[in-house]
């Protein structure tokens, strides 16, 4: 039940719901129960009173010539006589149920009560149309074969409705002052409870919008704690991701300076007059391979930005990891062809058990193209001495683990700088091959979002030229694409 409704939901209002219902709800039942009680407090003593005077009318009951008798003295009638406000009525049975005296309309009690002899019994009743009180008992004179005498004495209840009234009235009065009273104090006592609430949304707004400092745990209940720490920890992520992206766009801004500033030089270069068809033709060429390099730098960004936001966006399916190797390897055999490079594929073939993973296809295959595309980039190749790269998928079926390995033929990647390769926008020290530094961030973030781990380690352990071996390593998945 809601007392007050509300188009959005209050903590103040369905606290004080929560609250004033049951207590508007128990107070009608709380007057009942008081109804009730009152009853029974406004019969006892009266009921006392009958049961007085049933006892005093069977102690005149006599028995004269083996009959019984009835004689009502004066002092004993005066006990009967009726007041303002109600009437008292008597009657008295022989042994042979013969009415002695009284009132001969007085309902008789059931028959099963004569079972019980001597004790003063009570019921409900009905006389002329009134309600009564009737209070009896059973008479066992010293008759041979004879039953029991019976006297009743009945009250109506006048005076017991206007008692059970004022009992009423005495308790219900104060409740009509002490129930309002109450909503006040719950009222109140709930405004100044949430207070903290209100003191905290006072604080955060009147933050300066870059201020992301945790906040002050300490000056707020124990019960709203965890959400000021959940929200420091969201300030704290927020933070690093801003921090994150200033320091993206700065070195993006930095990588693209350096072919937009190629372009324009080469551009002003070919407008100079006198210039020759071969400076020109030159002039153009570079402007070629800057322009490339800057779509490629492009290209890499949004891939990068790709794989960081589609996490939570794009389902997973299963993926023949296999097949996707290939044909990223087919992809790229024109470009291994150009610069001299062996490149091939070896391991597992399409299809076969344990090659099938759980994952978003076009991550998986951009991740395996910047692998091969960053192999082909640093290995050293030449007509004498080609270079190889060699990518490899290994499934192992017992252990449901499924490899990725790319290595080459290359000068390898020193202990020192294997963290930092992964960084964005960092290259080797010592090379002069094309790249953005982006290759290797999109790889690791695609594998962490399909919880796999990225290795990298010497191709040829102790060779001049030991190459680099970029190992993944994702969790296989069952031929109804379900994981092990």
């Amino acid at each position: 039940m809601k007392i007050f409704q509300r188009e959005q939901r209050s903590l103040f209002g369905e606290i004080l719901d929560w609250m004033l219902t049951p207590l508007l709800l128990l107070w009608p039942v709380s007057l009942a129960l008081t109804w009730l009680v009152a009853q029974g407090i406004a019969n006892k003593p009266f009921d006392r009173a009958l049961e007085y005077n049933v006892q005093a009318l069977a102690q005149l009951i006599t028995v004269q010539n083996h009959r019984a008798h009835f004689n009502l003295p004066q002092p004993a009638s005066e006990l009967l006589r009726a007041d303002d406000s109600d009437m008292v009525y008597y009657q008295v049975m022989g042994t042979r149920g013969e009415f002695l005296s009284g009132e001969r309309d007085l309902p008789l009690p059931t028959e099963e009560d004569k079972t019980v002899i001597g004790v003063v019994r009570l019921r409900d009743d009905e006389l002329k149309g009134l309600e009564v009180r009737v209070a009896y008992i059973w008479v066992r004179l010293p008759l041979e074969n004879a039953e029991p005498a019976l006297v009743q004495v009945a009250e109506t209840r006048e005076k017991r409705s206007v008692l059970a009234t004022e009992i009423i009235k005495g308790v219900m009065l104060p409740q009509f002052v002490i129930l309002p009273l109450a909503v006040l104090l719950v009222w109140l006592a709930l405004a100044r409870g949430i207070k903290p609430l209100s003191q905290l949304e006072e604080r955060i707004r009147a933050r300066d919008p870059d201020d992301l400092s945790p906040l002050d745990d300490k000056a707020v209940p124990m019960e709203v704690a965890p959400l000021v720490s959940s929200v420091n920890d969201l300030l704290t992520r927020l933070n690093d991701s801003i921090a994150t992206q200033k320091r993206f766009l700065a070195d993006a801004a930095h990588q693209l300076k350096t072919p937009l500033a190629g372009l324009r030089m080469q551009a002003d270069l070919a407008q100079r007059e006198g210039t020759s068809t071969a400076e020109l033709k030159q002039s153009l060429q570079q402007i070629g391979r800057s322009s490339i390099r800057a779509t490629h730098t492009v290209n890499q960004l949004l891939a990068l930005a790709r794989a960081e936001s589609s996490g939570a966006v794009l389902a997973r399916q299963p993926c023949d990891l296999a097949r996707l190797t290939m044909e990223v390897v087919q992809d790229s055999v024109p470009r291994a062809l150009e610069k001299r490079i062996d490149l091939g594929y070896d391991g597992a073939t399409p299809g076969s058990p344990g090659v099938q993973l759980q994952g978003n296809p076009t991550l998986v295959k951009e991740l395996i193209r910047n692998l091969v595309d960053n192999a082909i980039n640093y290995t050293p190749s030449s007509a004498a001495r080609p270079g190889v790269v060699t990518a490899r998928v290994l499934a192992d079926n017992f252990s449901r683990t499924l490899l990725l390995q790319v290595e080459d033929s290359g000068p390898g990647i020193p202990e020192a700088e294997r963290e930092l390769v992964f960084q964005p926008f960092y290259r080797a020290l010592g090379t002069d091959a094309d790249g953005s530094g982006l290759g290797l961030p999109i790889v690791l973030e695609i594998a962490r979002q399909h919880d796999a781990t990225l290795t990298l380690t010497d191709a040829h352990p102790g060779q001049p030229a030991p190459g680099a071996c970029f190992t993944v390593r994702f969790v296989s998945t069952s031929p109804e694409g379900l994981p092990s």
